[in-house]
């Protein structure tokens, strides 16, 4: 079986707390290198036969109209999992 990896941000735009909340834990816990983090969303789908350039368009489509809230967040990737 193979795999299509969708991965959605919130767009640059938005405030993201959780990210905020992320970098204050990373702060308290010593990790002092970091200076911006962002949450997003993973979504791995299974394909049964190629991942294709056209099985590959699908799953934006979906990821656009499904997987993520175009008004606040971006499909940043879409590609096979190796």
């Amino acid at each position: 079986m193979n795999k299509i990896v969708i991965e959605v941000m919130p767009k640059v735009e938005i405030l993201d707390p959780q990210g905020k909340a992320i970098l204050g834990a990373l702060k308290r816990m010593g990790f002092n290198n970091f200076t911006e983090a962002r949450q997003g969303k993973r979504f791995e789908l299974t394909v049964d036969g190629e991942v294709t350039d056209e099985v590959l368009k699908a799953a934006h489509e979906a990821a656009d109209k499904l997987l993520s809230n175009p008004v606040i967040e971006a499909v940043v990737n879409v590609s096979k999992m190796d």
